[in-house]
């Protein structure tokens, strides 16, 4: 299944997409720099169809205790706009501490500065949809 992963943040937007067969991930280039709710879901859409994904992924940035913050709420007015406006089935994933393994990956490939900014929430979606990935792996045919 092609999927649309979506790191959603208050400056910039990180996506990241899977081939059909769920095994190669990538990051997409470049982030969404918008900050309207409404635009930047209009930009999700459009990537969505350009990509022929068949669903999209939203991280759910939950606090450590595994409760739902500020940010939580945001995420989830984005994946209920996302839906109506897109016709794709959305899911949330719990987000905790991508950015951190997206950082240790770029800190291993010597990634740094603004080319880092440039990338930083792209590649935390893709250790989303990776992580999203294993989940199916170890439970085939649930969405």
């Amino acid at each position: 299944m092609k999927i649309l992963a979506v790191d959603y943040g208050d400056s910039r937007t990180g996506l990241a997409t899977c081939d059909r067969t769920e095994f190669l991930t990538t990051a997409i280039t470049p982030q969404i720099t918008l900050k309207a709710r409404n635009k930047v879901a209009a930009r999700v859409c459009e990537v969505a169809k350009e990509i022929e994904a068949e669903m999209i992924l939203i991280g759910l940035p939950l606090n450590m205790d595994g409760t739902e913050g500020e940010r939580a709420a945001k995420s989830r007015k984005l994946a209920k706009t996302v839906e109506l406006w897109s016709d794709l089935p959305v899911r949330m994933w719990d987000e905790r501490q991508t950015t951190c393994a997206a950082a240790d990956l770029l800190d291993e490939s010597g990634t740094y500065g603004s080319r880092r900014k440039e990338i930083l929430d792209s590649v935390s979606a893709t250790v989303i949809l990776e992580d999203y990935l294993a989940w199916r792996k170890e439970h085939p045919g649930e969405m």
